[in-house]
């Protein structure tokens, strides 16, 4: 039987694609901050993913069950919605933390169970290789440093017959809107510079978030990663027409249709 690992295995997709898992046949140990249940074929694990010690302990766990995981799955992440000189300086470095850091401390941790033809799969963002948007700015930014560390990491572990790819995904119906509708809410009512400018973006993220697609095609995408001979880098699922258009425009394009839709 072959063991994956999965981070953020509590959240929408992470349960949808430990359930999709299951039922294609893997073991999976189930990996979050939170506590979670074990049944048959999952396993689940209580563990922080930017704590050294806290991983370092379930990777000791896990290498009880078994001595070779045939894939990791990241979906441990957490969205923010601020502008970058209000910010918090604790938010902005907890970004980094969870997005960046907590990836780079579990491949690093885990890599002695992963093997020629091992698979490492992280969940990004449409956002990664695009051109940040104002007040999306820290969230693109922790994406983006995610999505170059992917690709840095696909370059060193394929001499090792390891393969990484990420999953650069749009808006999805995680269950968590009502959190991201509140932290742009409290960011609308809390801004003292950009009240006009906040508010109308408001309603630009809306129209985004409303053309969602269900947990379970992400996780059937990730079956598909994992499943391909030869997985390509990146794979997308869910992109939004008209941030790939935005950003097929120049530079000084861009700045000024941003400038006259927020102003």
């Amino acid at each position: 039987m072959k063991y994956i690992l999965v981070t953020g295995a509590c959240g929408g997709m992470g349960r949808a694609t430990v359930d999709s898992l299951k039922a294609q046949g893997y073991c999976v140990i189930a990996l979050d901050k939170i506590s979670g249940s074990s049944s048959e074929n999952i396993v689940s694990l209580q563990a922080d993913t930017t704590d050294a010690d806290s991983v370092k302990d379930a990777f000791e766990k896990v290498k009880g069950i078994t001595d070779e995981l045939y894939a990791i799955v990241h979906f441990a992440g957490i969205y923010l919605l601020d502008s970058l000189v209000e910010i918090d300086t604790e938010c902005f470095v907890r970004a980094f933390e969870v997005n960046l850091f907590g990836a780079f401390l579990v491949n690093k941790t885990f890599l002695p169970l992963l093997k020629k033809g091992s698979r490492i799969v992280i969940t990004s963002s449409e956002l990664a290789p695009l051109d940040p948007l104002p007040f999306t700015g820290v969230y693109a930014v922790t994406k983006g440093a995610l999505d170059k560390y992917a690709y840095s990491l696909r370059m060193e572990l394929q001499l090792l017959g390891i393969s990484v790819s990420v999953l650069r995904a749009g808006a999805v119906d995680t269950g968590m809107l009502g959190v991201s509708t509140a932290a742009l809410d409290r960011f609308c009512e809390n801004t003292k510079l950009y009240c006009c400018n906040a508010n109308r973006f408001k309603r630009i993220v809306y129209g985004v978030e409303a053309r969602r697609v269900p947990t379970e095609k992400v996780a059937r995408k990730i079956v598909k990663i994992l499943s391909a001979n030869n997985p390509k880098f990146a794979y997308g699922i869910n992109r939004n027409p008209l941030l790939l258009l935005l950003n097929a425009l120049p530079k000084r394009l861009q700045l000024w249709v941003i400038k006259q839709v927020l102003k």
